[in-house]
């Protein structure tokens, strides 16, 4: 891992965060790069998990309960395996590998994230990440929604041993299909051995999560997997892949977002108020109920008001 010197102007990385790792059971880990005490939010992301890679032998598989959801929009990005999610709005869809899921909160939502049974019964892999991205204040309340993007209706930038899929927002260029709701982005890129890619500073904050491989940062160091590397405001820096190895990155970042945000276990808003609000709700039982379903995830004991981001 490269050590930041904070005395050197010419360096174009700001912070480096090493993920936390939460077993799930049965060996499933999930790596939580945001928010962290090293970085809270990079532009409206608020929320970074990488799950897996795992193995699920014949019979086992993910059971995420129902659970609620205020003020923000999950996404939802495979790299193999599948899940099956249903939410409040009666949505049943199974998403796969480089499709996306994204599901917008705003004044609450439902769901459930689960092993289809068949996958169950032949057993898989699962890998893949979940993100959290913060909507505007203005739309904090807006009523839920849920979109779902296949693959092949993704944006594709190639060229030169790089391939990089747009999963949302502007970059490159490119737009997503994928409805956001603030200027942000989102890139899923592979890198040859020995490929080059030249990130652009588009937007003020920026950043990129290292899945696979090691990547080469140039006089910035080198960084290897499970690594978020958010870069200094106005930065542009190429990312080379080693000579004998590729390399997995996930490009992310946006507009700073319009003021600080409050997150309590999955609920995320603008207001302290509101986030005690959606817990009394939960607590309560007042939220949507996912159609089909009967169990949920109890509200957890959640000491003092919600903190504050940044």
């Amino acid at each position: 891992m490269s050590i930041l010197d904070p005395h050197d102007e010419a360096a174009m990385v700001q912070t480096i965060v090493v993920p936390r790792t939460h077993d799930l059971g049965d060996g499933f880990e999930v790596r939580r790069a945001l928010p962290h005490k090293e970085r809270r939010m990079v532009g409206p992301f608020v929320f970074l998990d990488q799950m897996g890679p795992h193995v699920f032998q014949p019979g086992q598989g993910i059971d995420v309960r129902p659970h609620p959801h205020i003020g923000l929009s999950t996404v939802t990005y495979l790299l193999s395996g599948e899940i099956s999610h249903r939410d409040s709005l009666g949505t049943f869809q199974d998403i796969k590998p480089g499709e996306v899921n994204w599901m917008t909160a705003g004044k609450g939502i439902v769901h459930s994230e689960r092993t289809g049974p068949q996958v169950r019964a032949a057993g898989s892999m699962l890998s893949g990440l979940q993100c959290w991205v913060a909507l505007p204040q203005s739309k904090e309340e807006k009523d839920p929604g849920f979109s779902h993007t296949g693959a092949d209706a993704l944006p594709v930038i190639e060229g030169d041993g790089a391939t990089a899929r747009l999963i949302a927002g502007e970059y490159f260029g490119k737009r997503s299909p994928v409805p956001v709701e603030s200027p942000m982005f989102y890139v899923d890129l592979q890198l040859a051995p020995g490929a080059r890619l030249t990130m652009p500073a588009e937007y003020p904050e920026q950043a990129l999560y290292i899945v696979d491989g090691t990547l080469d940062l140039g006089r910035d160091g080198r960084f290897g997997p499970n690594q978020l590397v958010v870069l200094k405001p106005g930065a542009s820096v190429t990312l080379g892949a080693l000579q004998d190895a590729g390399a997995r990155v996930m490009l992310l970042g946006g507009e700073p977002m319009d003021g600080p945000r409050y997150l309590t276990w999955n609920f995320v808003s603008s207001s302290a108020d509101r986030i005690e609000q959606a817990k009394e709700d939960w607590r309560a039982q007042r939220f949507p109920q996912v159609p089909g379903e009967t169990e949920f995830i109890p509200l957890p004991d959640l000491p003092g008001r919600p903190v504050r981001y940044p």
